[in-house]
């Protein structure tokens, strides 16, 4: 009887295949804090397709103090997950770039092209969540001297960019594209994330969206994020670069 009163799952009437790729997740295998067994990427990838998507760039931490990657363990990480997808018959076409950690190395890996990138020469970076950089524009101007187009992953998780949009307005017109977590706009990061996500949806400065792929939560919370006015805005109405992946 009390069956009778359990809340129906809402099923969204479109998925992410109108933009086909995703551009941020931590799929491969046991390389950073994302699926620590192949076990864990294959089931995260049937996950990707049951949502629409086609091809993924899986994205490794690279931080100087703690996931300290390199394009040869990434690219090795990669073998791994191609060859699995393999036998399990996952149709799911997968590359590998990287999200790079803003510290004291980023320079010199940036200097000396020591990084990995996506598309049309695009490097994905993440900021400190607790102190805001005072280095930001200078980094920008200098990945973009350096011949690559800088793409700041997540802004709407930063606390110090909560206050106004026009932080993150400043950082787009100095040359930066934007990466929005698909599921911030649940409010699966809090309040705090979810009001600056929609208000990047409102102010057209998503220039990419990625998921943000670690566990099987996010992909749940994925699916979720189709259920919102800001996902239907972004996958109807904005020209996002993902396309073009």
């Amino acid at each position: 009887m009390f069956g009778l009163f359990k809340k129906k799952k809402v099923i969204p009437d479109f998925n992410f295949s109108t933009i086909g790729t995703d551009m941020h997740s931590h799929i491969i295998p046991s390389i950073d804090d994302g699926a620590q067994s192949l076990k864990d990427s294959l089931l995260l990838a049937e996950q990707f397709k049951s949502l629409g998507f086609n091809k993924l760039i899986a994205t490794p931490h690279v931080m100087a103090d703690y996931f300290r990657n390199t394009p040869d363990t990434i690219n090795r990480g990669l073998e791994v997950l191609q060859k699995g997808l393999e036998e399990a018959k996952i149709d799911l076409k997968v590359e590998a770039a990287a999200e790079y950690y803003l510290d004291e190395t980023l320079e010199k890996k940036v200097k000396q092209k020591q990084v990995l990138t996506f598309g049309a020469q695009y490097i994905l970076f993440e900021l400190s969540y607790i102190n805001e950089p005072q280095n930001l524009f200078e980094i920008i101007k200098l990945i973009m001297d350096t011949g690559y187009t800088p793409v700041l992953a997540h802004p709407e998780r930063y606390p110090y960019y909560y206050s106004s949009i026009e932080n993150l307005h400043k950082i787009k017109e100095s040359g930066c594209l934007l990466q929005l977590n698909s599921i911030a706009l649940t409010g699966y990061y809090g309040s705090g994330a979810k009001k600056v996500a929609d208000e990047m949806v409102e102010h057209h400065l998503v220039d990419f969206i990625g998921s943000d792929m670690h566990h099987l939560k996010h992909a749940a919370a994925l699916e979720n994020s189709l259920l919102t006015s800001g996902m239907s805005t972004l996958l109807t109405q904005h020209q996002l670069l993902n396309k073009k992946l």
